[in-house]
């Protein structure tokens, strides 16, 4: 079942055409990978897809229903979940109150903060990090935490909005390698329990070849190839503009 249809999408900052006609789905349990040199236009899809970029044409639907022109706060609603490139959490706050934040905030109680902060959703916070694995540093505040393991708590925080589509934004940039795999496995993984969709952007081609289901190449904001990894691979233009004639 397709989770994100986007059609005939195009953008433009002046005189330079970032996103051209770009077009793809993404289906529920499958993990994609956007991939392209830098200034492809992978960040303005994203912002695009995430509500802080307004697009000049084409579409975007989750589950059927138009996400363009609405507010970031309202299509995270509907079920777009994010994790950046560089990590956003609070530093002062334990692991477990972070998620609890995001907890409020999705059931619009974030009136009560000061009294609800450390003891609402306790379990719930606790389950979503138990599935991120990171449930042993509930208590220690995200500044002392190594950097993968905010991408772990990230991941909760993003899994709190019940997202039907995950967007993840270099999720392994800054890991040390052997992290790198366990983070996505763990993302496939939850995708195909809760038959969300992960779409993904990633620099590393160890990680989305090995992790993707199917990856998309953008160069120039054109969409010049998709489809399943050993076929992108192969792909002569994909090798010429991206990866270069080298890559085995």
């Amino acid at each position: 079942m397709t989770v994100l249809s986007v059609r005939g999408l195009e953008k433009s900052y002046g005189g330079v055409q970032a996103l051209r006609g770009v077009g793809f789905r993404v289906a529920a349990g499958e993990i994609v990978a956007m991939i392209g040199p830098n200034g492809a236009g992978k960040t303005t899809c994203f912002d695009i897809l995430g509500g802080q970029t307004t697009a000049d044409g084409g579409a975007v639907e989750l589950d059927g229903r138009s996400l363009l022109g609405l507010t970031p706060r309202r299509i995270w609603r509907l079920g777009v979940g994010r994790t950046f490139q560089i990590t956003a959490t609070f530093g002062s706050m334990s692991v477990r109150e972070n998620v609890q934040m995001a907890l409020l905030s999705y059931r619009r109680r974030l009136w009560s903060l000061a009294s609800l902060a450390t003891r609402a959703y306790t379990d719930e916070a606790d389950a979503l990090l138990t599935r991120a694995g990171i449930l042993e540093q509930a208590r220690r505040p995200c500044a002392e935490l190594a950097y993968g393991d905010l991408k772990r708590v990230e991941l909760a925080i993003a899994l709190a909005g019940r997202p039907r589509l995950l967007l993840m934004d270099e999720p392994t940039a800054g890991m040390a390698p052997q992290e790198r795999g366990a983070l996505m496995r763990l993302a496939a993984s939850l995708a195909r329990e809760d038959g969300a969709a992960v779409l993904f952007t990633e620099h590393d081609m160890e990680v989305v070849f090995t992790h993707a289901d199917r990856v998309l190449v953008l160069a120039q904001g054109e969409l010049i190839a998709q489809g399943v990894p050993a076929a992108v691979r192969a792909d002569a233009r994909v090798r010429e503009v991206y990866l270069g004639t080298g890559d085995a």
